[in-house]
């Protein structure tokens, strides 16, 4: 990745003839701040302003699923003064609203980088009869449709991970979407619902204080953040691998000279020693990759979460 990224820092320096950029970048959060979207593009972007010499103006722009935010860069000039982040609820976005969006999130829209993956950990109410995940599947098979999970939406990362943990391992539990994380690990923390994933930023901090059990990571491996939390695998389920991610996109036709200047600004931000040190704390691993990594990583999510919301029968909100 390193040879790739150093032929985009040759490819992109007719950039810096050309003048750009020669004012501020306005950068799109289609989210409210406070969020890891929010934290991580404000973390990366700020390391990212002083090599391109003007600063980055972070706009938080939240509303119908990340959808109105994703529309106004769609449509804004594709000059390299507006960029956009997105998140794995957008991947889901392409097929949950096929056909009814204001723009073509594959054209419309071009991946930069992927900044950052954020494994998803699966936790539970203290009082269910479960220590491990294996324990867990063996009680929902006795008890089918008795379980219900929380989300912080429909369509969201944790709705679609807990979906294909249905699939895969034959269970039976009950959706129950909430507008936000924050209601929704209120409800688990009352066993209105009984089981919650999400990123382990947001839910690590009740887990510690004995208010949810964390079960297991969605990730290959345990995360250097949570070292006592087993993958998913390890606790006994499926080898399922699931994350809500930060990946920054620009409006469809900006040139590539310009798009590859970002991409190489933002590698060169994510793994600086002290924002790798942040990201890592919260279990969030820092990637920067090139705009055709970010491409293929894009497609194969798309691709992904399309069967699972198929085979779910998942619709979109009204």
């Amino acid at each position: 990745m390193r040879a790739a990224l150093l032929a985009l820092a040759i490819s992109a320096g007719a950039v810096q003839a050309q003048g750009w950029p020669a004012k501020p970048i306005r950068w799109i959060v289609p989210y409210p701040g406070g969020g890891i979207t929010d934290v991580v593009t404000r973390m990366v972007t700020t390391k990212m302003s002083g090599p391109l010499g003007q600063p980055i103006v972070v706009d938080n722009r939240p509303g119908a699923n990340s959808i109105l935010g994703s529309d106004l860069a769609a449509k804004a000039a594709p000059d390299g003064y507006t960029l956009l982040t997105v998140i794995a609820g957008y991947s889901a976005n392409v097929t949950l609203y096929a056909g009814k969006l204001p723009f073509d999130p594959l054209k419309d829209l071009v991946p930069v980088s992927l900044a950052a993956v954020a494994p998803l950990i699966m936790t539970v109410n203290p009082s269910v009869p479960a220590k491990d995940v294996k324990e867990l599947i063996a009680y929902a098979k006795a008890n089918p449709g008795k379980l219900n999970f929380g989300s912080s939406g429909i369509g969201a990362a944790a709705h679609l991970t807990c979906e294909l943990f249905k699939q895969t391992t034959g269970v039976d539990m009950v959706h129950v979407p909430f507008k936000g994380t924050a209601p929704a690990m209120q409800a688990a923390m009352a066993n209105d619902i009984q089981i919650l994933v999400d990123t382990p930023s947001s839910l690590m901090p009740q887990v510690r204080a004995g208010k949810l059990r964390a079960l297991g990571m969605f990730s290959d491996k345990r995360l250097l953040a949570y070292p006592d939390v087993p993958t998913v695998a390890e606790a006994g389920g499926p080898a399922l691998e699931s994350s809500t991610w930060v990946l920054f996109m620009a409006p469809g036709a900006t040139p590539k000279e310009i798009v590859s200047r970002l991409a190489v600004e933002a590698a060169r931000a994510v793994t600086d020693t002290e924002v790798e040190r942040r990201l890592a704390q919260s279990g969030i691993d820092p990637v920067g990759n090139t705009p055709e990594q970010a491409k293929r990583f894009l497609d194969a999510e798309v691709a992904k979460w399309s069967k699972v919301i198929a085979a779910a029968g998942v619709k979109a909100e009204q």
